[in-house]
């Protein structure tokens, strides 16, 4: 480099400093004394050395900084509160306000068919009577309305509870039936949603990780199930059913239950498992290829346990979305079956079958037919809802 080079280069850079010194500087002795004072670099006290920086250096004058006390640094340090999956997901649900709508809906019908045959002094299956004799003019009444009898029982000072959704046509209250017809078909949506999840999951479970010939077995058995047509099934196997399972529940206790009843649950259990076991097994395809999978089975456990125990532990928040979705269909189910005249036995009430009979009347009587239609509107669409908000907060796939 000749001296025309070495010129030019001193001239940018400044006069020749040693920038590669350490800055000896005792920051938590200078903060509480000089922290808060506009000093200049002269005016520093002799423990305290800085850079010689040059005019046009890029290095930083650390010499115009100071310690941030502790105060500063608590201000600035954001630590997130210890959380778990299922609490972030409640966290999540509970932002989604037509999931929290349809929760408080759906605890609202559950309160109330428990609590309301309690309160009601009628039954589904009694006919109302005044003074222990029949009230034949207690038919079809309007809501909120008394018979003839019920008029002169309150005029003597007698105190009848009121008829609020009226009566039908054999004089019984239908609130309480309505109410009794929403309680079987809750309880019938959700024994079915249990039995499908029960047989999906043990099915997809076995296919999804022994794969190879077994999958393939068993799930062209579930394109056979899928290919036949649901509805002429569902009604095939309820005649089919009540025929046999009348002898055979004969003197039994399932004899209250109903013939029809447990056809239900037995259809559901032959056709409505297939859409659980394919789920099932598409979570289980994907999860057994993680490594806590093979290192439990390098160390020797057993089949069952890796599923039980690794594999589907993994999988349940979907799996448990799923039957969340899965009963109000089986309550669509269930009520037009019911209106089809194969679902539960009279007198035994079912939505269904209610409105199927308000169905019969709907010009005479409309609110004999709006009644238990909207109470399969509120429950399938509550039901609905709930499932798609549990999907949004704790399905790992749509999660941020």
């Amino acid at each position: 480099m000749n001296s025309e080079d070495k010129r030019l280069e001193q001239d940018l850079t400044g006069p020749e400093t040693d920038l590669d010194q350490e800055l000896d500087v005792d920051l938590m002795g200078v903060d509480p004394v000089y922290g808060d004072q506009d000093l200049e670099v002269d005016e520093l006290p002799d423990h305290v050395k800085v850079f010689n920086r040059s005019k046009f250096s890029a290095q930083v004058d650390l010499s115009k900084f100071t310690l941030a006390s502790a105060e500063d640094k608590e201000q600035h340090i954001q630590m997130r509160p210890p959380s778990t999956f299922l609490k972030d997901g409640m966290a999540k649900f509970r932002k989604n306000k037509l999931a929290m709508a349809s929760a408080i809906i759906l605890i609202f019908i559950i309160v109330m068919i428990i609590i309301a045959p309690l309160l009601v002094p009628y039954s589904y299956s009694d006919i109302v009577t005044v003074n222990g004799r029949r009230d034949k003019t207690a038919k079809n009444l309007p809501p909120f309305h008394y018979s003839e009898l019920e008029q002169q029982a309150i005029e003597e000072g007698e105190k009848i509870f009121p008829h609020i959704f009226g009566t039908d046509e054999l004089g019984r209250d239908y609130f309480i039936r309505v109410i009794y017809g929403t309680r079987v078909s809750i309880v019938v949506g959700s024994f079915a949603s249990l039995i499908v999840l029960v047989i999906g999951l043990l099915y997809g479970s076995i296919s999804g990780y022994f794969g190879g010939k077994v999958d393939l077995v068993m799930m062209r058995l579930v394109d056979i199930i899928y290919s036949l047509p649901d509805l002429l099934l569902v009604i095939l196997l309820s005649v089919v059913l009540d025929q046999v399972l009348t002898k055979a529940i004969t003197g039994t206790i399932l004899k209250s239950v109903g013939t029809n009843m447990i056809s239900l649950f037995i259809v559901f259990a032959l056709l409505y498992w297939v859409s659980m076991a394919r789920l099932v097994r598409g979570q289980i395809l994907s999860v057994k290829q993680n490594e806590y999978v093979l290192a439990a089975r390098s160390m020797g456990a057993s089949s069952g346990r890796i599923i039980r125990k690794h594999i589907l532990p993994n999988c349940m928040s979907v799996i448990i979305i799923s039957t969340a979705l899965q009963v109000p269909s089986a309550i669509f189910t269930e009520s037009y079956l019911s209106f089809l005249g194969l679902g539960v036995q009279a007198p035994m009430p079912s939505l269904g079958s209610l409105a199927n009979k308000g169905r019969e009347a709907i010009q005479s009587y409309p609110h004999k037919l709006i009644f238990p239609s909207i109470m399969i509107c509120l429950i399938v669409l509550s039901f609905n809802l709930f499932g798609d908000g549990l999907r949004d907060a704790f399905d790992p796939k749509l999660r941020k």
